[in-house]
């Protein structure tokens, strides 16, 4: 979440955005869009002559980091049109219209802002709309083009070493997702007090962010993420999410900053 304000007429505040008193919010060449940083202007006056512009940044609908036709033929562009473009903006919009009456919360990053409205388990009417845009974010970034395949090198061997082999790992993986009751998530984390990676299962919107558990890896369950691909049919849209679609290199950058808040001993997780 980005805060921003400018008290003079009209000046630069960094990344290309330029506030001005005009009608209208101007954005130059280059800057940052408008699907990614939403503004909301509220002006004031200060001693009955000097005119105030005060710019406030609400948290905006962060791009995939890839096309949206890049994962077909596994996953088609019109789920992401629906999925990110539709669920994932509405989100967006539901929690910026949330926070324009809750000032209190201005100022929290996303982990912030989700650990705060939890409210050690008695949510506020915030969490559900900022759990799933953080969730929505980081499951994008989960996937990659090309993706599947197995994980390699230090991943690999705290895979290994934490379910015996990949193969085990990747029969739990699906089992989890399969055995999850309505909708929610299955994630790959990594335990911070244990020092180990497990697999865990969360509905609706939770995230392992509230159990300060390090988010490796996810797969959205809700139904919008695969009825037009596959139906009703779970566990083709699991199969093709663990073969063709999760993307270890992120999961092995994941792990390596992981590994410098929990010391995991060897195998240590090179950074490329």
């Amino acid at each position: 979440m980005i805060l921003l304000s400018c008290s003079s007429n009209c000046c630069s505040l960094g990344s290309g955005v330029l506030a001005s008193t005009n009608s209208s919010l101007k954005i130059s060449k280059g800057s940052v869009g408008t699907s990614q940083l939403g503004y909301e202007r509220r002006r004031g006056y200060l001693n009955n002559s000097s005119r105030v512009l005060k710019i406030v940044g609400y948290y905006g609908l962060k791009n995939p980091p890839y096309k949206l036709d890049a994962l077909e033929p596994y996953m088609s562009q019109r789920t992401l049109e629906v999925h990110w473009g539709a669920h994932h903006r509405g989100y967006v919009e539901a929690l910026n219209k949330q926070l324009e009456k809750n000032d209190i919360l201005y100022g929290c990053t996303m982990d912030e802002l989700i650990k705060v409205t939890y409210n050690n388990g008695n949510p506020l009417p915030e969490f559900n709309n900022a759990a799933q845009v953080w969730n929505h974010d980081f499951f994008w970034e989960s996937m990659q083009p090309g993706g599947g395949d197995m994980p390699t090198l230090g991943l690999l061997q705290q895979i290994e070493k934490d379910f015996g082999s990949y193969t085990n790992f990747k029969e739990k993986f699906k089992e989890a997702a399969l055995t999850s009751f309505g909708s929610g998530w299955v994630w790959l984390v990594l335990k911070r007090e244990k020092k180990c990676l497990a697999i865990v299962k969360t509905t609706n919107a939770v995230n392992p962010l509230i159990w300060n558990d390090i988010p490796i890896i996810s797969l959205d369950l809700w139904e919008h993420a695969y009825y037009l691909d596959h139906k009703n049919d779970r566990g083709a849209y699991v199969n093709t999410f663990m073969d063709h679609l999760v993307s270890w290199d992120a999961a092995t950058a994941r792990m390596a900053r992981a590994q410098a808040f929990v010391n995991l001993g060897e195998p240590k997780i090179p950074v490329a």
